[in-house]
């Protein structure tokens, strides 16, 4: 049975492109699924894993206006992390992940299972949103599912 990430490896190496990751409630899970695919060396540029803001802005280049009015669990802050990596790295395609995996750390606004996805192509950004049920590890495994799964919409 072939994994979404050799799916996505796959056709990442048939088309020539490359991917890179901007993680912060999933940890490198992202980035390890996809490292875990033999010959992804050939597809996967590198990841930064920033789970503090100071991360997000230093490394990544989120804006602390972005951060100050919207905070790290938003469409904004998703779009400029995955615009980030991509600038970083150079990759054809970016994908980032920002969202509470829990157990504590929601409000009514976000709660916990609150997920937002950017994705950065040559075409532009876009990001969305997911609600995932669960405990933390299934919060975060279904965020990385997700992340894989644009990542392989994008280089279809």
């Amino acid at each position: 049975m072939t994994t979404q990430a050799e799916t996505l490896v796959s056709l990442l190496a048939a088309r020539g492109m490359t991917c890179a990751t901007a993680e912060s409630c999933t940890g490198g899970g992202v980035g390890s699924a996809i490292t875990s695919v033999p010959g992804s060396s050939a597809v996967y540029l590198g990841g930064v894993v920033s789970y503090s803001n100071s991360v997000k802005s230093g490394v990544l280049g989120v804006s602390e206006a972005t951060l100050a009015a919207h905070g790290a669990v938003s469409p904004e802050c998703a779009a400029e992390m995955a615009e980030g990596a991509r600038r970083l790295t150079g990759a054809d395609v970016a994908v980032s992940v920002t969202g509470i995996a829990g157990p504590g750390g929601g409000s009514a606004e976000k709660p916990v299972g609150l997920v937002w996805f950017g994705l950065a192509a040559p075409g532009g950004t876009r990001t969305e949103k997911a609600l995932f049920a669960g405990d933390r590890d299934r919060v975060r495994a279904s965020a990385v599912v997700h992340a894989i799964g644009m990542l392989t919409a994008a280089a279809c």
